[in-house]
């Protein structure tokens, strides 16, 4: 876990072998300004203050900030880590607890099962979309302000879905909670981002992962467990009540973390041209992509192993959801061994490339074992190789995050827009292509994922070119 409480600008820094990895040094674009080649200088040539909790060992308060002791600003670290895994693990709580339930709204409201489909579609097309339009709101107008009306928007639209007399009120109903919902995941990363940098940006991602990588893994036991009491609509008052319940703890305990001199002043014209400026760091582009990419191999594990594990390879039920929970209890294993033992050890890059290499290995050994090319084998195999990717997954991703948002210091809540989008859009078109050959095979979701990997690797060998980045350091 990061050093709870500390900020880059919270704590004083000694430059040294433990420092930030380097970043290519390639020219700023328009909007933005790429990470110092040394962050913890940076750090140490700035006045010691926190962003959160005020000064630390100084004697005022800064703009934005509220004061009090090391004490007091280790209390709030730990605090605003607990609110920002809950921003990010709202958005799968609300995706995942409602997946029981799908048979009983078909039931309850007259629908087909492909028109209630669209309740899932339109939840997931709303946190892409959602994003592009909230993280440059935060750069513009802070963090706080956007994702409280978010979180408001989203307690309103959650409450509707429970009410929704007909299922295309509650597709609409689903999108607004989308796009709402998309708040708490582009702010929570915009936030870590104003906190933190270099090392401590990567442990904190870890930290993060730790948290909301829960929520997919119990959402759907609380579903079953809330339908045993009550309907489909009983699952949304529960989204509601819980959304109630983090807004509260957002008014009370994330303070404002974007000082006023920081934020962008101009428009939609500004925020486009930020965004595109973003886009056109071949760096940043190619990290974002090798993430969303990667997040996309993980999007084709979840549309297609319950499939492949319970009808092609006979597993019950229960054996199933004890494959799903240890996948997703290696993905966070690795992910704390990410930021507690490499990250600050190994750079950044190194770790990302590993990451990327496995799930590409592991990939094809899956590939190799659905085409028959080592015979018949059997669920074990496969298992074992699912439980590889996933775990890879665990370097993958929050390095990812963390190299993308180290080159847009002042472009956090746009960077963070635009990596949440791909990572959405791209999981969204690979979900449906695991089925494209039937129920017989598992080799769809093997290409999927291979492609995936082998994708991932060219953009960050392509367009980050980490040997660069690694020139000259210590």
């Amino acid at each position: 876990m990061p050093e709870s409480g500390q900020s880059k600008q919270g704590r004083t820094t000694h430059p040294g072998p433990a420092s930030a990895p380097p970043v290519s040094a390639a020219p700023p674009v328009s909007g933005v300004v790429p990470a110092p080649r040394d962050a913890a200088t940076t750090a140490a040539s700035v006045p010691v203050t926190d962003a959160v909790t005020g000064p630390v060992g100084g004697s005022g308060p800064v703009a934005g900030s509220v004061t009090g002791p090391v004490a007091a600003a280790r209390r709030a670290g730990l605090l605003v880590t607990l609110v920002l895994g809950g921003l990010t693990a709202l958005p799968p709580l609300s995706m995942d607890m409602y997946l029981p339930a799908l048979p009983a709204v078909t039931d309850s409201l007259h629908a087909p099962a492909a028109t209630v489909q669209l309740t899932l579609t339109a939840c997931l097309a709303g946190m892409a979309l959602g994003q592009l339009v909230v993280g440059p709101m935060s750069d513009k107008w802070g963090r706080r302000r956007p994702l409280l009306v978010g979180m408001l928007v989203y307690v309103v639209a959650t409450a509707m879905c429970a009410f929704a007399p007909t299922v295309e009120l509650l597709v609409g109903f689903r999108l607004l909670q989308g796009l709402a919902g998309a708040a708490g995941i582009v702010i929570a990363r915009a936030v870590v981002r104003d906190l933190y940098d270099g090392v401590e940006m990567a442990r904190f991602f870890s930290t993060l992962m730790l948290i909301s990588g829960v929520a997919p893994v119990i959402a759907p036991l609380i579903g079953g467990q809330v339908l045993r009491v009550t309907d489909w609509r009983g699952i949304f008052a529960v989204l509601t009540v819980v959304g109630v319940l983090l807004t509260l703890v957002v008014v009370k305990w994330l303070h404002e973390t974007l000082p006023v001199d920081k934020r962008h002043s101009g428009g939609v014209g500004q925020a486009l041209r930020t965004m595109r400026g973003l886009l056109a760091d071949r760096v940043f582009a190619g990290y974002m992509l090798s993430g969303g990419l990667a997040f996309a191999a993980l999007f084709a594990y979840i549309a297609a192993s319950p499939f492949v594990v319970q009808e092609i390879y006979g597993a019950s039920p229960q054996t199933f959801s004890l494959l799903f929970g240890l996948n997703s209890i290696g993905l966070i294993a690795v992910g704390q061994i990410n930021g507690r033992l490499l990250v600050g050890r190994v750079s950044l890059d190194k770790a990302l490339g590993f990451g990327l290499a496995v799930i590409t290995l592991a990939a094809t050994a899956l590939l190799l074992m659905t085409t028959g090319v080592f015979g018949e084998v059997g669920l074990f195999p496969v298992a074992a190789g699912l439980f590889v990717l996933m775990s890879a997954m665990g370097l993958a991703m929050p390095n990812t995050n963390a190299l993308a948002l180290l080159r847009t210091p002042h472009a956090a809540g746009s960077a963070s827009a635009l990596i949440g989008t791909a990572s959405f859009l791209v999981g969204a078109v690979a979900s449906p292509l695991v089925g494209i050959a039937g129920e017989s095979t598992a080799v769809p979701m093997a290409v999927v994922q291979v492609v995936c990997g082998v994708g991932a690797m060219l953009c960050f060998l392509l367009l980050c070119r980490p040997w660069r980045a690694r020139a000259g350091a210590v």
